[in-house]
């Protein structure tokens, strides 16, 4: 009979890949960010506010509102823009029409690392709701994950 001292320690040398991880901001959201989203929503964007004020004027520049810090990106998750996020990058999946966000197409450069880059936001997000924030229930609130590290 094998001992549970005997299988906690084989376990122990099994490799680290396959096995789940929580996704956290700082290792995972915020490379992906870095690397597919900061030209447009990095430090050199106008916050929600100033944003808000003439949409139209940062669309022409190719702004959108800045979302460079775990702080920032949480408001449009579960914060005064709750469910924003999920809306502009969702794949269409979990729409009537099938039609992805309009952010969507920026997760990647081709289908298969959008999905993966996709994948890992949902995972980071937890509830993946296109809700908007008036619509969301206590419940809704209560599946978003968001840790930061």
């Amino acid at each position: 009979m094998i001992g549970v001292g005997m299988v906690c320690s084989s376990l122990a040398l099994l490799p680290a890949t396959g096995w789940s991880q929580a996704i956290t901001y700082a290792k995972d959201i915020e490379p992906l960010f870095k690397a597919r989203c900061t030209g447009c929503h990095g430090p050199a964007s106008p916050l929600i506010g100033e944003f808000d004020k003439d949409k139209e004027k940062y669309a022409k520049v190719m702004k959108g509102p800045r979302m460079d810090s775990y702080k920032l990106m949480v408001e449009f998750v579960n914060g005064g823009e709750a469910g924003a996020i999920m809306r502009r990058l969702d794949d269409g999946k979990n729409t009537k029409d099938s039609k992805p966000g309009n952010m969507y197409q920026f997760l990647g450069a081709n289908d298969e690392e959008r999905t993966k880059n996709l994948q890992t936001l949902k995972g980071w997000v937890g509830h993946w709701t296109l809700k908007r924030k008036a619509e969301l229930t206590a419940e809704d609130r209560k599946g978003f994950l968001v840790p930061e590290k």
